[in-house]
């Protein structure tokens, strides 16, 4: 049996009740992903799209889950949470989503797969991604970066604004 490694889920939307949907879809890796257990979710932020700006802005969180799947595997269960939720996989970047989820990390490994590179690119320079993992791990190092908190100490404002949590209920 494969041993347990902290995997962190980058979690996002856009379309329909972004709010929701990025609830929903916590409750789904708590529940959806076998040999997984979901450990802790940050705030909830907002935050323009990073593509095309003529769609709505998004909403981010980061889970923490605990996995015995490989990363593969687990990349496959996430993808059907997203296809679960509405998600069609049309191959636009960056465009509007119902539900985007990604591993951003998995233990310390680097990964560079077709359709699966760990640490997710671009990690070290997205807000939505920083400010909600130092929530979660601040001390923690992202393999060929250094550390969350040092990362979000450089990162400049682009609009990020946590969501009150009256408004997470």
């Amino acid at each position: 049996m494969r041993s347990v490694v902290s995997a962190y889920i980058g979690i996002g939307a856009n379309l329909g009740d972004p709010v929701v949907q990025v609830l929903q879809a916590c409750a789904r890796l708590a529940r959806d992903v076998p040999g997984t257990r979901l450990l802790a979710r940050s705030s909830l932020y907002r935050n323009p799209p990073m593509g095309p700006q003529d769609q709505p802005d998004y909403v981010n969180a980061v889970a923490r889950l605990d996995t015995r799947l490989a990363p593969r595997t687990l990349l496959d269960a996430l993808q059907g949470i997203e296809a679960a939720c509405g998600r069609r996989r049309d191959g636009a970047r960056w465009g509007p989503r119902l539900l985007d989820l990604d591993i951003l990390l998995f233990g310390d490994e680097v990964i560079d797969q077709p359709g699966l590179r760990v640490p997710h690119p671009g990690i070290a320079e997205r807000d939505f991604v920083l400010f909600p993992l130092q929530e979660l791990a601040p001390q923690l190092v992202i393999p060929g970066h250094g550390s969350v908190a040092a990362l979000c100490r450089c990162m400049p404002s682009t609009g990020l604004v946590a969501i009150a949590e009256e408004a997470r209920a």
